[in-house]
């Protein structure tokens, strides 16, 4: 990895992060697939998958049979680890939850707030380089905790025309009413636009490569989205007191995802960094997917030398990692300096890892520096909020100059006549 000196990593990060010439490149291509699935619907989408996937279907749908067939594919330790991670998801969501409520803040008023779910959510699972079961629990989970009527599932099918087993048994697990073997921009677009086959949704939620990530930007509008996803990172704030390997081992948990991670590590002098480099090419050289974690830490790695854990805390705050960890003498003291972040493991024992699949907080997280005013995903996504107002007729008259006067101010007489109308006629009785 890099080992380079905090003011020189400040100025990294005063560099955008996105290409603008890169996604105006994509936006072509992406623009040109939203257009022709809104246009030709299904046809569209089985040519699409064709291409991109090199399959050819006569469904898109996953039938009934499918998700059985899926079932014995799977190991019985498999749904033993999903039914213990279901229950650690469901149960931290569910603190989440919002409900409507209803105050008098005077006589003859009464304001509240109604707390409705959507009626239809879709969610998308990556299924190029792997496929996700734990991402179909961090989506559809707080949808279904929520009461989300309808939520449904796209994702690429495999080079068997079929969806991968262990995503099927967890899209079940998690009570998703439909399964659509369709992927990429074309899957967003089935999504927001509708097809013959596939409605239209309120919201589409979920993690995607580049393609899926800039369709999401240009149907919002048409649709909710949850944010643009980038790509993955991890920053690691570390003293002397850290284990090193833990350390490489958690920064090269993030660069194995793709080429375009960043995996960051803070420390506070030069020996840890020694130490944890020294580690991280060590434990590189066994990994299965070494081509990629080692691009991934050639082009992103960063090992950033602070003068203290003072200065440390504030480049954190300057890159608003979607995930840090916090491996100092005391990470509690520490949590206190922290503003931007995603998710925050706490000590050794902590990893990422934990927060990926098995703790129940959501994994679902803001990159590439939207952590400064971005939050994990929630039960809050898959809900909206209406205001309630009701005032007597007393009460309303009350108020009625006062609204006649901002409403003149404005120059809007109309608004004015609608309240000075009522206030007229409560005289008259």
């Amino acid at each position: 990895m890099k080992i380079i000196t905090a003011s020189k990593y400040r100025k990294e990060l005063t560099k955008s992060r996105g290409s603008i010439e890169k996604n105006a490149q994509l936006d072509e291509a992406v623009l040109a697939i939203l257009s022709e699935v809104r246009k030709n619907g299904d046809e569209a989408l089985r040519r699409y998958t064709e291409q991109f996937d090199l399959v050819s279907l006569d469904t898109l749908r996953v039938s009934d049979e499918e998700f059985q067939e899926a079932k014995g594919m799977v190991s019985p330790e498999f749904i033993a680890a999903m039914e213990a991670a279901k229950e650690n998801i469901a149960s931290f969501h569910q603190e989440q939850k919002e409900h409507s409520w209803f105050t008098q803040p005077q006589s003859g008023v009464m304001l509240g707030q109604k707390v409705t779910p959507l009626s239809r959510v879709g969610i998308y699972i990556p299924g190029g380089k792997a496929a996700y079961p734990s991402t179909v629990f961090m989506n559809a989970l707080p949808a279904k905790i929520a009461g989300v009527l309808s939520i449904i599932i796209t994702t690429p099918p495999q080079k068997n025309g079929k969806v991968n087993p262990h995503v099927l048994v967890a899209a079940e697990m998690a009570g998703v009413n439909e399964v659509y073997k369709v992927g990429g921009a074309q899957a967003i677009a089935a999504l927001a636009y509708g097809t013959e086959t596939i409605s239209k949704v309120n919201k589409i939620v979920g993690p995607g490569n580049a393609f899926v990530a800039r369709a999401k930007k240009w149907v919002y509008g048409e649709v909710a989205i949850d944010m643009i996803a980038g790509p993955s990172e991890i920053c690691v704030v570390a003293d002397r007191t850290c284990h090193p390997s833990f350390a490489a081992a958690d920064l090269l948990s993030q660069a194995e995802h793709d080429e375009e991670a960043a995996a960051i590590c803070i420390v506070n002098d030069e020996e840890t960094a020694r130490l944890i480099d020294e580690e991280v090419n060590k434990q590189l050289a066994a990994l299965e997917r070494k081509q990629i974690a080692e691009k991934s830490i050639e082009t992103n790695g960063r090992i950033v030398i602070a003068a203290d854990l003072t200065e440390a805390f504030e480049l954190v705050n300057l890159l608003a990692p979607e995930h840090l960890e916090i491996m100092t003498e005391n990470p509690m003291e520490q949590l206190q300096f922290v503003q931007n972040a995603g998710a925050i493991f706490l000590g050794d024992h902590s990893p990422e890892v934990l927060g990926d699949y098995f703790a129940g907080p959501n994994h679902t997280l803001p990159t590439s520096g939207t952590a400064a005013f971005a939050s994990p995903l929630g039960i809050y996504d898959f809900m909206k909020k209406s205001s309630i107002i009701h005032y007597s007729q007393a009460a309303f008259s009350k108020a009625a100059d006062s609204i006649a006067t901002i409403a003149k101010t404005e120059g809007l007489g109309a608004h004015a006549r609608a309240a000075e109308i009522r206030k007229a006629a409560s005289k008259d009785r």
